[in-house]
Order: structure tokens, then sequence, then C-alpha cells
């Protein structure tokens, strides 16, 4: 009798999970307690892989020798503390994965600046010709790429809740780009959780291993000697000089230097510029270096890589006013990075779904870079009462449309070069994800 898997969730994750699981000849059967997308229907039909959809059948679900779960569902659900009860294994679907390949995995956590990181690394890798994968949190799901495709190198974007439900997979290459409070009502309101979870990314890490980390972030500094790993650690830092990793060595111009090789480059020559992604540039550089990509490469990736959409995604000008989509800042410290880089007075489109923020650090930001101030969201009250004092303009909206007008009508008056989205907020008020938020501000902005 085969193994029987239950795979909760039909998203990429779970669809990818269930393809793989059929191809490894395990019992799969999938649940999802909302409806599924079309395109993922067809794929489980076409794989043959029996489902359900709108709710759980419990009898169908509650016998498993093991569970794989979407990132998205909590641990403190019903159904998940049966499984955890009854000594049923529940993991993620980068755990499992992780089981049916032998490539070398570089995977980037952290509270800001992962994605970014993620995709610049990819960039680095697939220039320099490697047989290359990207997934985790973004892309294609890492197990359907581990069913249909063979890649030597995997880069995975990873997040708490992926993290969380990850126990044996070794990461070679472990990025942690920094850490700030976020997600705290999945870890009890508790920072000292969410930042175990953030460094289960080093579990299992030999010394044949490499650890990338920001010794400038002071969560992750203040907290490094309790997480100690056997891998080789390769610091990067704006501020002081480090043995390895990466360093600036002028105020222009930093160095990454390891065992492999020493690269220098001038900061004018990043592609991704802004003091936030010179960190992920250096980052990146260092993933690269320690697979032994030549440094030509390096550079020639560094220099001509694309941003990726919805992080500070240059939309267009409309009469001179240049209108950016940062809708992948879901938090305080996000748009604090994108509020720093903007080199002109802005108007800013901010708000959503509210997760404990803490304004008081955006403050003297928004004080000398933003003229006015629209609220996207259904309760603003806490915007209103931190900038009251420092933005003469606060407007509250509701839909999109609307917000991108009124911000272009108090550009356009007030000679004001910029309109930036960065809503320090999730989405799920107004719009599906923060996705669904940034098309909509690029459709509105095209709409002028």
């Amino acid at each position: 009798m085969s193994k029987k898997i239950i795979i909760l969730g039909a998203g990429e994750s779970g669809t990818g999970a269930a393809i793989l699981a059929k191809k490894m000849g395990f019992d799969v059967f999938l649940s999802d307690a909302g409806m599924i997308k079309e395109k993922y229907i067809n794929e489980l039909n076409e794989h043959n892989i029996p489902y359900e959809q709108g709710g759980h059948t419990l009898t169908k679900i509650h016998e498993a020798h093991e569970v794989i779960k979407s990132p998205g569902i909590p641990d403190k659900i019903a159904l998940i503390q049966h499984y955890k009860n009854n000594n049923i294994p529940v993991i993620s679907e980068i755990e499992f994965a992780a089981r049916y390949t032998k490539a070398h995995i570089t995977g980037i956590t952290g509270t800001n600046g992962k994605t970014t990181t993620t995709a610049l690394i990819y960039h680095i890798y697939k220039n320099a010709g490697l047989n290359v994968g990207l997934g985790g949190n973004i892309g294609e799901s890492f197990a359907r790429q581990v069913a249909l495709h063979n890649y030597d190198y995997y880069v995975l974007e990873l997040s708490s809740f992926q993290l969380d439900g990850m126990y044996n997979t070794r990461i070679n290459t472990a990025i942690l780009c920094n850490i700030t409070p976020d997600h705290l009502d999945r870890y009890d309101y508790k920072l000292e959780n969410y930042i175990a979870s953030k460094y289960r990314i080093l579990q299992n890490q030999t010394n044949q291993d490499a650890f990338i980390y920001n010794i400038d972030d002071p969560l992750t500094s203040n907290t490094l000697a309790q997480y100690n790993t056997p891998a080789i650690h390769y610091p990067i830092s704006l501020h002081q000089q480090v043995p390895q990793g990466a360093c600036m060595i002028t105020e222009t111009e930093f160095t990454i230097h390891t065992s492999q090789t020493q690269l220098q480059m001038s900061i004018e020559e990043l592609a991704l510029q802004g003091r936030h992604n010179r960190y992920n540039s250096m980052a990146a550089g260092v993933s690269g270096n320690l697979v032994g990509i030549r440094k030509e490469s390096i550079r020639e990736s560094l220099a001509d890589f694309e941003n990726i959409e919805h992080r500070m995604e240059f939309v267009t000008k409309v009469h001179g006013i240049e209108f950016i989509n940062d809708s992948k800042a879901t938090n305080i410290n996000s748009t604090w990075y994108a509020l720093e880089s903007i080199k002109t007075k802005s108007v800013w489109i901010v708000g959503g779904v509210d997760k404990g923020n803490d304004y008081a650090s955006l403050r003297d930001l928004v004080k000398a870079k933003v003229s006015a101030i629209i609220c996207l969201g259904l309760d603003n009250a806490k915007i209103h009462e931190a900038f009251a004092d420092v933005v003469t303009t606060i407007l509250d909206t509701t839909n999109m449309e609307t917000a991108v007008k009124e911000a272009y009508k108090i550009a356009k008056k007030d000679s004001i070069d910029a309109v930036m989205l960065s809503p320090a907020c999730a989405s799920f008020d107004l719009f599906q994800n923060y996705e669904d938020r940034g098309w909509q501000f690029k459709q509105a902005v095209r709409s002028l």
C-alpha cells in the first residue's frame, strides 16, 4: 500500500507538490477550503490527481501519513492541530521537494529585499550559463520544477511560513537580508518567535556551506550568536570592513571578496540604485562568486538587471510626473527604504490592512520627501494620526482609480515630480493581493 499524502491548498505551491507527489508514486489527495483556480484544476485533472474544493471533507483528509501544507495556512487552526496531536508530520512544499533533488540550493530569506535579491541571484546564475531554476515564494513552485525539470541549481525565496515547515532541508548558500517585525500575528505577537523562524534557514548546514548576512542590520547582528551554523560566514556591510563577504572600500566603490576571487565595482554601475539595493546587490554578488561565476559576468549582471514588478517599478511619466509602483511594500520597513531612495518630493499613496504598524520611523522621511498623502484603505485613522502634523494634505480613498486621479491632480497643481504607491500595509481590504493592487495602479496610471 502506497503512502497517503494529503495536500492542503491548491495554489502554486500545493499544485506543484501534488504533481511531484503523484510522480513519486504516492497516494495523493488535495483539499482546498476555497475555490481552485481553473488553471490548477486543469493541471490536477491532467495528472489524474483527486481533489476537492470549497471545504474539507474530514473523513478524506484525517487519515494521512504526511501532510503538505500551503504556507498561507496557519499552524493554529484545528485541522493542523489534529495532525500534530496524532503525530502526523506537517511539512512545507519546500521540504517535500528538497528530498528529490541533489541540486545546489541557494535560499534567501529576510523581512525585506528577499524577492529582489532572489531575482537578482537568478539573473546572475542564468547569465553565467548555469542550469538554474527560480522558485519558492516567487515564480513556479520548487516542487513543480523538481517534478518536471532537472536543474543543477535552485534559487529559492523562502518566507518565514515556508521555513516553519522545513526540518531536514539543507540550504547550501543561505542568505538573510534583514529582520524587522512583521507577520507577528502568526508568531503569538512575539518578535523572538519570528526571528527564530528566519534563522531556520541555517538548520542542517555543514562546513561546506555558506551563510551571507547583513551585519549592519541591528536585529541580525544582535541575535547572530544565538543561532550558530558551521557554514562559512560572509557578512555584507556598508559601514565596516569585513574579512570576507562584501563591503564599501570608498564612498562610491565596494568590494566582493571570498576565497574564490575579488571583485571591485562602483555603486553607480549598479542597475538597482538606493542604499537598500546596495545590500541586495552585494549579497547577490557574493552568492555568484561562491558558485564560481567569473567576476566579469557578475559585474555585467549587476549592471544590467531589470527590477522585479511591483518593487520600486517605474510605470510611466504623465506630463512630467513620474509614477512608481511599490505595491510589494507591505510593511513599514519596506516603505522606509522606498521613501529613502526617492530623490524628489512626492505624493505618497499608502494604506490597506494595518499589521500593527508603528509609523514613527517614517515621520522624518515623510516630512522631507512627501508633499501630500493619499490614503487607500478602509481604515486610515492611524495614518492621519501619524502624519497630520507633518503633511498638510491627507485624503481618503477606497479605490485605486480615485487614489491615482487625486494624486495626479495634486502633483500637477503643485508641480510635484513623482507619485509613489508604497502602501506599508497588506492589500486584502480592497484587493486580492499586492500584485492585484500593483496591476490596478498601473492600469489607473495609464488611463490618465
